[in-house]
């Protein structure tokens, strides 16, 4: 490698200096953006904590829970495929806000279902929760494609898997707020003169609702989709990948350009082994230690896992970003590899444990590592696939890989542990850790990894 080579490659993985002020203005535009994203997850994952207190009140079984999750899930995935695409049409902007008010208001009907005695009947039943929770789904996905590729255009390819660790940080501010927020509701409290007695569920949606208002109304008033529109041009150069100009690129061009590549296929399958682990615990955890431990929800040991999960996700996501970025020059297959390998090593073990401590410890190990292979291969792979006009479709694009799995962790999970009980549950889930891992590797060793290429001069 001659001295040229060696200079480009090495100004190519540093990046230039940003001109003053920027990294500020980057802050409090990421800022603003995963405030609004992490409303997103006060949104989603309330349904866990909720599930028994539902389940009990409408007679549902472990499977008829599952289909609800199943429904959001799946209508997640198949949004995140046309969303991005929207996405890239649209901007960030109105894909993020089209999801943050659309989920407040999905989120508001489905705790009116509460009340199906004095509004109606039909409120009540399986098919309202799962049909409000299908267009909640749908709605949703607009927010990853939206973020991350805002975030493209602000992040350049040596900073992406750092990105990527923020966005796992911004995603876990949203998971510690619903898992302080259920319980404290689900256990009755009193707020001035208002007093909610123990299991008032409708509130854990209603509360989320009004949240994700607030927080994407301040998205749209502060944040910038790209340096350009916040006065610093140039600030983050065009990549090979993104053309010339600011214009958006035609839809079939996006949809066969992402399509053709083989990293992204290979991202998303082993998306699609991240999503079954991940959503398999978050899911089902809160249940399980209701059910089998006999544990209530302000329970020490409950609450510690409901802390700790998104704490070592956080950890998780910032750590191997920066691995990755820093260690393997922006390679994300060797650093993923070695997490799903881990991850199947630390399930098996969990699968032989009893006590309710032992299994805590277990899930919270397990959320580090499938919380890590989501932030680098779900928001700095397709970034590095998709460079700043075509991130929001690769980006929903490998996530929906990622649902389409969750949705076999609700209603097939669930039926699963309706016959042969809840020993099945960690079993179910070991399997993805190997193929996501194996898959990793063939990726490392293929060589299809994007790497930082100069764009225009």
């Amino acid at each position: 490698m001659d001295d040229t080579t060696a200079k480009r490659e090495s100004r190519e993985h540093t990046g230039p200096q940003p001109p003053p002020g920027y990294r500020m203005r980057r802050g409090r535009n990421w800022f603003f953006l995963g405030l609004n994203y992490a409303g997103y997850y006060l949104n989603r994952y309330n349904l866990a904590f909720a599930s028994k207190h539902l389940c009990d009140t409408f007679g549902f079984s472990n499977k008829e829970f599952g289909t609800i999750n199943t429904a959001r899930h799946w209508a997640y995935a198949l949004g995140q495929f046309w969303n991005g695409l929207f996405a890239d049409r649209i901007g960030g902007k109105r894909a993020m806000a089209i999801g943050g008010f659309g989920t407040a208001l999905m989120n508001l009907l489905f705790g009116l279902g509460a009340y199906h005695r004095f509004i109606g009947p039909f409120m009540g039943t399986l098919a309202w929760f799962v049909g409000i929770r299908l267009i909640d789904g749908y709605l949703q996905s607009f927010g990853a494609p939206g973020m991350v590729k805002i975030n493209a255009a602000w992040f350049a390819h040596h900073e992406r898997g750092r990105f990527a660790g923020i966005f796992g940080i911004m995603i876990s501010i949203g998971r510690f707020g619903i898992n302080w927020l259920a319980p404290f509701v689900l256990t009755g409290f009193a707020f001035w003169r208002f007093h909610a007695e123990p299991g008032r569920w409708d509130l854990v949606f209603f509360i989320p609702a009004g949240a994700v208002v607030i927080l994407t109304t301040l998205m749209l008033l502060l944040a910038k989709k790209t340096p350009e529109a916040a006065g610093y041009p140039g600030a983050v150069p065009l990549e090979a990948i993104d053309g010339e100009g600011d214009e958006p690129l035609p839809m079939w061009t996006v949809l066969t350009t992402i399509l053709r590549k083989k990293m992204v296929w290979m991202c998303a399958g082993a998306y699609f082994c991240t999503g079954f682990v991940r959503y398999g615990v978050d899911d089902w955890f809160p249940k399980y230690f209701q059910e089998v431990q006999g544990v209530s929800l302000d329970a020490k040991v409950f609450t510690t896992v409901a802390m700790m999960i998104p704490f070592v996700a956080m950890s998780g996501s910032l750590i191997s970003g920066y691995v990755s970025d820093l260690a393997f020059r922006g390679r994300r297959a060797p650093v993923a590899a070695i997490l799903y390998f881990t991850e199947t090593a630390i399930i098996l073990i969990g699968a032989q444990l009893a006590s309710a401590w032992a299994v805590a410890a277990a899930l919270i190990l397990v959320a580090f590592t499938c919380n890590s292979t989501h932030s680098i291969l779900g928001a700095a792979a397709p970034m590095d696939a998709g460079g700043r006009k075509m991130a929001g479709f690769a980006t929903g694009f490998i996530d929906s890989f990622q649902y389409i799995a969750a949705g076999l962790s609700g209603r097939q999970l669930g039926a699963l542990i309706d016959k042969y009980g809840w020993d099945s549950w960690l079993y179910a889930m070991a399997g993805f850790g190997v193929l996501g891992g194996v898959l990793m590797v063939i990726m490392m060793l293929s060589g299809v990894e994007e790497r930082p290429a100069p764009g225009p001069e």
